[in-house]
């Protein structure tokens, strides 16, 4: 049984006072617009449409908060570096982002969605800048895996661990992920578990998997 097959939506915001009380635990889900992030978030959730998944980049425009009860939220943000996105957009989209991971007191740690072919692209390590600096973790998804070989994969896997350690320490972990194929769900499941229900609590959804 998937851990966040329960997320249900909560609401949406588009400014950071239309944010939710950092009251309780948050997972964000961060990436470049056509990354995979939505399909991820799916794929996790084991839910088709939980995260709106389009064809068309920059499609997320608003942080959408998705509940797992108990004050807990997955979140989803705003897909960066859709080059169609008004000027006034992508500033909005930037002030409001580097905030949201620098100063949110209830997150517990970022996903990074990276396609898998296109890794560590400018926009996000401006990502890992904004949000290293907490200390918080960051589990990064190296997403459609399934596009390369198994060589291919583990050559990658390698040097995207080495670069993300060299450039932000240890505090990040890295795997590889397929929504089309459902691999790294459960890699992916025990790290996000942890940050949200703990290692040692008994009654967390993660002693059910």
């Amino acid at each position: 049984m998937p851990v966040f097959q329960n997320a249900r939506f909560h609401l949406s915001a588009h400014h950071l006072r239309d944010l939710p009380p950092a009251s309780g635990i948050e997972v964000a889900f961060a990436g470049r617009s056509n990354a995979g992030k939505s399909s991820a978030l799916n794929t996790l959730a084991n839910h088709n449409r939980l995260a709106f998944v389009s064809k068309q980049p920059g499609r997320t425009q608003l942080i959408n908060f998705f509940t797992l009860g108990d004050d807990k939220h997955l979140v989803d943000l705003p897909g960066y570096g859709y080059a169609k996105v008004p000027e006034s957009m992508r500033m909005h989209w930037q002030n409001v982002l580097s905030r949201y991971l620098s100063e949110r007191q209830s997150l517990a740690g970022l996903v990074l969605v990276m396609d898998s072919r296109h890794p560590l692209t400018p926009l996000d390590r401006q990502m890992l800048d904004w949000f290293c600096p907490s200390g918080k973790p960051v589990h990064v998804l190296l997403t459609k895996s399934d596009k390369l070989s198994r060589s291919e994969s583990t050559i990658l896997l390698g040097k995207v661990r080495k670069e993300l350690h060299m450039g932000w320490g240890e505090q990040i972990s890295v795997q590889l992920f397929s929504s089309l194929k459902k691999q790294g769900v459960e890699e992916a499941e025990t790290v996000l578990s942890t940050w949200l229900f703990g290692d040692n609590d008994t009654e967390s959804p993660v002693d059910a998997v």
